[in-house]
């Protein structure tokens, strides 16, 4: 049984307390999703040390806007905009293509939540398609530049959310089974998990780890989606078993995931309130990690089945 990871910091811990004292000056980091939020947040934080940032973002032009307020807020200038529509393999094999270099931390951070069902062209379902499939895609395809970096790092961005579905492989596109978008968003945040433990496995050779991360609840345009009479009841009922954070401490524990020496040569785990999560259970049902997002016989299936998917595009 391998032991818990237990760092300092907690629940309310920011992105940039928990990078503070750590130097990534020479360090080349990706985040997707990075024009607002805890993308913005986490870019911001990276940036801050040091490290060269790459906003990889479907909006070019909001993306010059973040790199400009993160540069103005940093004062570092090496903050760089390139595009990336997750939903669409042809615009995730252009950067992969145009990626020159090392790269030493990936962050999968954007994705999409709630949406009315919708298709890919190639009929995938949009939650799977952008959240899963497009950073898949995106990962597999750098996995030279993060061998090449040494003791790389990619951080899976998932969710409690995860909870509400298994990766339901015999019909993953609801293709025959009603569509829930909630429980959509839930599988593909369950094959955010299980690509950390199976990209974990087969990349340690290269030094590579890859942790899965749950930022906490924070209000941003993620959630565009969701039914504002759902969100006002939530925030109406305080719900204190899981209060929203900021957006400073939504990005700490990808940021931490990323960048801190606490977690030097850790793989395949799943984080939230910058610590290892404890088992999901009756005692913490509002938290921890469903068992089924971290096996690693369902992680190698969904391996093999996302490589058939992105190869047959």
């Amino acid at each position: 049984m391998t032991t818990r990871i237990t760092t300092p910091f907690t629940d309310q811990s920011t992105a940039a307390e928990v990078v503070s004292g750590v130097d990534l000056s020479g360090r080349r980091v990706v985040v997707t999703g990075a024009t607002s939020g805890i993308g913005l947040e986490t870019a911001r934080a990276l940036a801050g040390a040091g490290a060269e940032v790459t906003l990889a973002v479907r909006d070019p032009a909001a993306g010059e806007s973040a790199a400009q307020e993160i540069t103005a807020a940093t004062g570092n200038k090496d903050v760089l905009v390139a595009s990336l529509d997750l939903a669409d393999q042809d615009s995730v094999a252009a950067f992969v293509t145009g990626w020159r270099g090392p790269l030493h931390v990936l962050i999968n951070n954007a994705g999409i939540m709630g949406p009315p069902l919708t298709r890919t062209p190639q009929g995938w379902e949009l939650h799977f398609a952008t959240n899963h499939y497009g950073h898949f895609a995106l990962a597999t395809g750098l996995h030279p530049a993060l061998a090449a970096a040494g003791a790389a790092r990619v951080v899976s961005v998932s969710s409690s959310q995860h909870r509400l579905s298994p990766v339901v492989f015999e019909d993953i596109h609801h293709e025959s089974r009603p569509y829930d978008p909630q429980s959509a968003y839930g599988q593909s945040k369950t094959a955010n998990a299980l690509f950390a433990v199976e990209a974990t496995r087969r990349w340690a050779e290269n030094g590579i780890t890859v942790n899965a991360v749950m930022p906490g609840v924070v209000r941003t345009n993620l959630m565009r989606h969701v039914d504002p009479e759902l969100l006002a009841r939530y925030a109406e009922s305080g719900a204190p078993e899981l209060p929203w954070k900021t957006t400073e401490q939504g990005a700490a524990t990808s940021v931490l995931v990323a960048a801190s020496p606490l977690l030097d040569g850790v793989g395949g785990r799943y984080f939230e309130d910058c610590n290892e999560a404890e088992p999901l259970s009756p005692d913490n049902p509002h938290g921890g990690v469903a068992d089924y997002a971290l096996d690693p016989d369902t992680a190698a299936r969904l391996w093999d089945v996302s490589v058939e998917a992105v190869a047959g595009r």
